[in-house]
């Protein structure tokens, strides 16, 4: 049927009935039925569908074509409503209501299978709402006034504005998805300024509240302005729009030639009986590469390498090593970082839990990580945790990273001595690989992991270069971004990640490269502390490996005490928890034949168990003769006690020095000897004495090499109770480095020496006075429980050190 058919409306109730309207010159009534839009604003004489699904305004819409009466189309806000709600049926609706509308004749009503109510409308007038009117039907009804478009009268600034706004119009269309050459034809062909501002603005994508804007503006130069001004920003945002789809279809383009292109190659290799596992391999690690976000550099090394893999055979030589090198490229984490958590409290909670004591060493950790939270992007140095042997240097730099949240690396320098393990190997080389650092990235899969140096002393230098300074642009903050290993042919950067060094003594790490680092001393364990950390961690750990619990298998603080005196001396911890574990096993066979275990294990149980105590008390029994004094020196795993030996013999005056001592260990000797002549008549020594004996100086645990000057105190102390036969007291320990003036030098060790001679019973140390300022070093227990003497100059230490009376006999 033809809708412009009939001269009268008809109404066809059912599913898809089509109601149509023969447009006629539309009356101007004073009252107008209005319908609510939700987002939806038609300007007069252009069509536009709406859609009804409200009963009050379907209602409207029917009496409306019944009548051949226009209609009016008013945009609601929904904010504007008390209730929030465009219904049609709330009183509150006025309030939502905009004041402006557009009266429009119905050409087509449609009611769907759907049950929604189509119209097609077309704009008659603009019209502003004076009042609501009371309808008994229940609809909305307004006593409206009419607006007039305003004509331009040959105005030069609306049609300067009219011209330019086509030309906009124009260029818009043209830049739509799908341009229509219809619609462009008709905003071509526009004559009127009013027409050109509402067509503009109703076909063009304009947001509702916009084109009520342009709706309620009634002058025609600001309301070309005002659609202008709306034009100009939606063209700013197609141009974009295009340029990005644009640039996106060019690399699509690009990508799928490259596809179709390897495809064919496939085809070809296919068609020649030729394997094609090589482009698929090709394949999968150019997806993978894209995904690791390689760096411009890297990923230009990288597409040449990738391209070099394509031509090879499977079968050939070096097919293998490019490939491994492009699956260490793609598993590299270029780009991957781990989140930062740092929190200074749970920090120091982690660092208590994980480690007993060591306060300082914790105190310097915290302010590391506060600094690195209030500034992540500065320049954090490179610590350095220097100590002897078990004493928690490792395990220190896995509670940092559990403190920070990152993933713990650690790679063991110890015995390296070729460069290239620490920069890799070039791959002109079969079997070339990566060098540790890359390696351990590679396996921890984030660029700012904690990296632990272990045993930094122990590297080695040879023909193959010195691994050392490989490491001097790898701690070097300012160099460090830069990192290039050999095996990777490009640079990686190193700067996110945080290098912790560990070393047992630093004499042995080259300047430059110390330098580098902020050395943290961590000391030895006093006996207490040794007694703590067995209880609080070292027998929970052995009774968990081997499946015991404490009522099974315990140990006794009195036992404790013996084991670590009597069985065990170390600055660390190691031989201790081997002796925990001993006993434990020893349990664990209890408990396996059936029985209970032995329960709480007591000091005279460990002789069965362990066998006799391994370390005796030898002070007394070495120093009950005159001519035996008791050192203190400092080792890698720790203090310790150091006994000097001197005898004499019928002879010339002849000076015999054995032990494995260094060489500054016997100029320390000659030195105390000479010393000893020159003072030998206030020290009460008969100067024949001195002239005609040989004089034999030895220091026991010969198969150990002994160095340093701190034992000049001792060596002077054993020759003046020889040559005097007045004998050392058996609780005193002495150290200090002697000048043949006679004054005590400052040494090093002050706590580990200290520690030592607490360990070993001794009661009185002496030390330099210029060590006094090391004081604070010493733990307070073990401060409390020795008599300290600083001391100046030799006399003083013969006054502390040697008995009054001769020794009989």
């Amino acid at each position: 049927m033809n809708d412009f058919d009939n001269d009268e409306p008809q109404v066809i109730d059912g599913p898809s009935t089509t109601m149509v309207y023969n447009r006629q010159t539309p009356p101007r009534p004073d009252t107008l039925a209005i319908l609510p839009m939700q987002d939806t604003v038609l300007f007069p004489e252009l069509v536009m569908p709406v859609v009804l699904d409200r009963q009050p305004s379907i209602d409207a819409a029917q009496r409306a074509m019944r009548a051949e009466q226009p209609v009016g189309l008013v945009l609601a806000d929904p904010t504007r409503a008390d209730d929030g709600q465009v219904d049609g049926q709330s009183a509150d609706i006025r309030d939502a209501l905009y004041k402006v509308g557009t009266a429009v004749n119905i050409l087509r009503y449609v009611t769907g299978s759907d049950g929604r109510h189509h119209l097609v409308c077309q704009g008659v007038s603009r019209f502003r709402i004076e009042s609501y009117v009371d309808d008994e039907r229940g609809g909305l009804v307004a006593k409206v006034r009419w607006i007039d478009e305003p004509a331009a009268d040959g105005d030069k600034q609306v049609d300067a504005r009219m011209t330019n706004l086509r030309n906009r119009a124009l260029e818009a269309i043209r830049l739509m998805d799908q341009p229509s050459q219809e619609l462009a034809n008709a905003i071509g062909s526009i004559d009127s300024a009013a027409l050109l501002a509402d067509a503009t603005a109703g076909y063009l994508g304009l947001k509702p509240k916009e084109k009520q804007q342009i709706l309620e503006t009634v002058e025609l130069d600001p309301r070309l302005e005002l659609v202008q001004s709306f034009l100009d920003y939606r063209l700013e945002v197609m141009r974009l729009s295009n340029d990005i789809n644009k640039q996106t279809q060019e690399r699509l383009s690009e990508h799928q030639r490259k596809a179709m292109l390897r495809e064919q190659m496939r085809s070809i290799q296919r068609e020649l009986g030729e394997d094609d596992s090589v482009a698929e391999e090709a394949e999968r690690l150019r997806e993978a590469l894209d995904k690791a976000h390689l760096p411009e550099d890297a990923a230009e090394q990288t597409d040449r390498e990738l391209k070099r893999l394509e031509r090879m055979s499977e079968s050939s030589a070096e097919y293998s090593m490019v490939r491994t090198y492009l699956e260490l490229m793609a598993e590299l984490p270029w780009d991957k970082l781990s989140e930062d958590a740092i929190d200074i409290a749970e920090s120091r909670r982690i660092l208590d839990e994980d480690h007993f004591g060591l306060d300082k060493i914790k105190r310097r950790i915290l302010e590391h990580l506060a600094v690195h939270k209030l500034n992540p992007e500065g320049k954090a140095p490179i610590l350095c945790f220097v100590g002897p042997p078990g004493v928690g240097k490792t395990s220190l730099g896995r509670s940092i990273a559990r403190a920070m949240n990152r993933e713990f690396v650690r790679a063991a320098l110890g015995g390296v001595h070729d460069e290239s393990e620490i920069r890799g190997h070039r791959r002109t080389y079969v079997g070339a690989m990566p060098g540790s650092i890359i390696s351990q990235l590679r396996r921890a899969g984030t660029r700012n992991p904690v990296f632990m140096l272990d045993e930094m002393d122990k590297l080695g230098a040879s023909a193959h270069g010195d691994p050392a300074s490989a490491l001097l642009e790898v701690l070097d903050p300012s160099q460090n971004d830069s990192f290039n290993d050999h095996y990777l042919g490009t640079p990686f950067d190193l700067s996110k990640v945080m290098f912790i060094a560990t070393a047992n003594v630093l004499d042995t790490i080259p300047g430059p490269l110390r330098d580098r680092m902020e050395v943290i001393e961590v000391p030895g364990y006093t006996r207490e502390e040794k007694k703590q950390i067995a209880k609080r961690y070292l027998i929970d750990r052995q009774l968990e490996q081997a499946g015991l619990t404490r009522d099974q298998c315990d140990i006794s603080d009195a036992a404790l005490d013996d084991l670590i005196a009597g069985y065990t001396r170390e600055a660390g911890l190691r031989n201790l928890e081997r002796e925990i574990g001993a006993i434990v096993r020893h349990a664990a066979v209890k408990v396996a034949e059936g029985g209970a275990g032995p329960g709480t294990i007591g000091p005279e149980d460990l002789h069965g168990i362990l066998g006799a105590r391994r370390i005796d008390d030898e002070v007394a029994l070495r120093t009950s003769v005159a001519g035996v004094s008791t050192g203190l020196a400092w080792t890698p795993a720790g203090g310790d006690i150091l006994f000097v030996e001197a005898s004499r013999s019928p002879g010339s005056g002849r000076l015999t020095i054995t032990g494995q001592l260094g060489d500054v260990m016997k100029e320390s000797a000659q030195a105390a000897l000479s010393l000893v002549k020159a003072r030998a008549e206030s020290l009460g020594i008969d100067q024949d004495r001195i002239d005609k004996s040989d004089i034999h100086i030895h220091v026991p645990a010969g198969a150990i090499k002994k160095d340093g000057p701190s034992a000049g105190v001792a060596l002077y102390t054993a020759l003046v109770s020889l040559l005097t036969d007045r004998k050392v007291r058996a609780d005193v320990a002495m150290t200090g480095e002697i000048s043949l003036r006679g004054q005590v030098l400052p040494i090093g060790g002050v706590k580990e020496k200290t520690l030592a001679a607490h360990q070993a019973g001794i009661h009185t140390v002496m030390l330099p006075e210029r060590n006094k300022r090391d004081e604070d070093d010493i733990p307070d227990n073990v401060r409390t429980a020795l008599d300290i003497r600083y001391i100046s100059g030799v006399e003083q230490a013969v006054e502390i050190a040697l008995e009054d009376t001769p020794a009989a006999g």
